[in-house]
């Protein structure tokens, strides 16, 4: 039996995972005082970020979110590990905008502060972020698309 990944979630994770390469090249380029190169990066990080943000919510809006198709006995630590990952990917996006105001307002103090803990979630999002696709797609194939808090919660 043949099995083909997906196209609108591989793409949008791909984007997530690009998003998550131009953080660690702006943190890196930040390090050596390369500011403006900085700048780039985190605004392709941002752009990125936005795209898969696009690419997502009108999956969700249109056709609908996928369920978890493994074992049973797995779902309920899937469905933890999936609300760990939202609540991390909100928490990323609103330390994200913040980071990219501060930056861009040159507020390099609040910018110093908040940019670091950003970049930290921002890993930590995208690294769970792969984890719920290949879960979803590649270990395990999906369940029902669905609605989001039916695919969510299972209701």
């Amino acid at each position: 039996m043949e099995y083909s990944l997906p196209i609108l979630p591989t793409i949008s994770t791909s984007f997530i995972v690009l998003s998550a390469i131009m953080v660690a090249i702006g943190w890196s380029l930040i390090r050596k005082r390369q500011i403006e190169a900085h700048k780039k990066a985190m605004l392709w990080a941002a752009i990125f970020a936005i795209v898969f943000f696009i690419i997502y919510a009108s999956r969700t809006i249109f056709i609908g979110n996928t369920s978890f198709g493994g074992p049973e006995h797995l779902k309920i630590y899937y469905t933890i590990f999936l609300i760990f990952h939202i609540t991390l990917a909100t928490i990323g996006a609103g330390l994200g905008i913040v980071s990219l105001i501060t930056g861009l307002k040159n507020n390099h103090s609040l910018h110093r502060k908040v940019g670091p803990i950003t970049s930290i979630v921002w890993f930590c999002t995208a690294i769970t972020g792969v984890a719920v696709y290949l879960l979803l797609y590649v270990f395990y194939h999906g369940g029902e698309t669905t609605s989001v808090i039916k695919a969510i919660l299972g209701f």
